[in-house]
């Protein structure tokens, strides 16, 4: 199956919110863009819990932490900063 990149119309830095899922009625900024997968990457939201394994080459430590899982383009609407809702953007 092959990657195919669509158009992102979020652009990194901008302040979005999420309109679905779990973290539903959430805003942040987007810190990554992924037009292979369609998805984004919203600072602080959707965190993920992942365990690591020690690295002794490089030096880190194993154990568990918490990063920012990605969330597909279509659960986020661009934040109008004058209403504080949801905007569509248009291309």
């Amino acid at each position: 199956m092959e990657a195919t990149i669509t158009k992102m119309k979020l652009k990194k830095g901008e302040q979005v919110i999420v309109i679905a899922g779990k973290e539903k009625g959430k805003t942040g900024s987007v810190s990554k863009v992924s037009p292979t997968t369609n998805s984004v990457v919203v600072a602080g939201l959707n965190m993920i819990k992942k365990a690591t394994k020690p690295n002794p080459q490089t030096g880190e430590g194993g154990g568990i932490i918490e990063k920012e899982a990605p969330l597909h383009a279509s659960n986020v609407m661009l934040l109008d900063p004058k209403t504080g809702k949801g905007t569509r953007k248009r291309a």
